[in-house]
């Protein structure tokens, strides 16, 4: 089947060239001209794809990535012309999979979108065989693809769960940001490494008593991650 991606731009001349490339490359396009369109075409009919531009009028970007992620995980492409490596993160951590600063190459947007839709199909990094690991109160089901802490389910979305199985299937083993890139969403190609650091800030979040001293999952300065059990 024809991956469809919804392309959000308030900008017309954007918008078609985007669509024209995408078009070119074997994608079903649709295009939304403000966010409240765009949350209409996802109600009609679910894309594999969102790019989504985030000065958008009537809903911005952020906030039509907020609602996207309260009902599934459609993976999202920003477009921006915010540069700063915060606004990077905020996009990353409203829930995107990636983010493109204006001005872009359309060629490269295309290649993105390729890998992002890679990533999303790709085999879960779960092995249906393997044992569940338990670790004092927190247990991760690999079959299941289920955490908890204490008895208490986590939800965890589905490269939350992967990055913590990847780090807890070799305690104090320690990943750098390229591993992780490469273990978890298949490759370290057309990421922002940024996607790494928003991931554990989330996880953290949901399993750590304190994820502002973290005890499960620690920074190893100047080099990346290990998961102490």
């Amino acid at each position: 089947m024809t991956p469809s991606i919804l392309v959000v731009e308030d900008e017309p001349s954007i918008a078609e060239v985007v669509s024209l490339y995408l078009g070119r490359a074997g994608f079903d396009v649709r295009i939304a001209g403000d966010g409240l369109k765009a949350l209409e075409e996802v109600e009609r009919r679910e894309p594999d794809l969102v790019i989504l531009d985030l000065m958008l009028p009537k809903l911005d970007g952020y906030e039509v990535t907020r609602r996207l992620r309260e009902i599934g995980d459609t993976p999202i492409i920003m477009l921006t012309a915010r540069k700063s490596e915060v606004d990077r993160i905020a996009g990353l951590e409203m829930g995107a999979d990636d983010y493109v600063v204006k001005p872009f190459s359309a060629q490269e947007l295309v290649s993105r979108v390729r890998a992002v839709l890679r990533r999303a199909t790709a085999a879960p990094v779960s092995d249906p065989d393997a044992a569940r690991l338990e670790f004092a109160d927190l247990v991760i089901d690999p079959v299941a693809r289920v955490v908890t802490l204490r008895g208490e389910e986590r939800a965890l979305t589905a490269k939350e769960f992967d990055l913590l199985l990847t780090l807890a299937r070799r305690p104090h083993a320690v990943f750098n940001r390229d591993k992780l890139l490469e273990l978890v969403w298949g490759s370290a190609d057309y990421i922002d490494p940024s996607t790494v650091t928003v991931h554990v800030r989330r996880v953290r979040a949901k399993i750590e008593d304190d994820p502002s001293a973290p005890r499960r999952i620690v920074t190893v300065w100047g080099v990346g991650y290990r998961f102490e059990p």
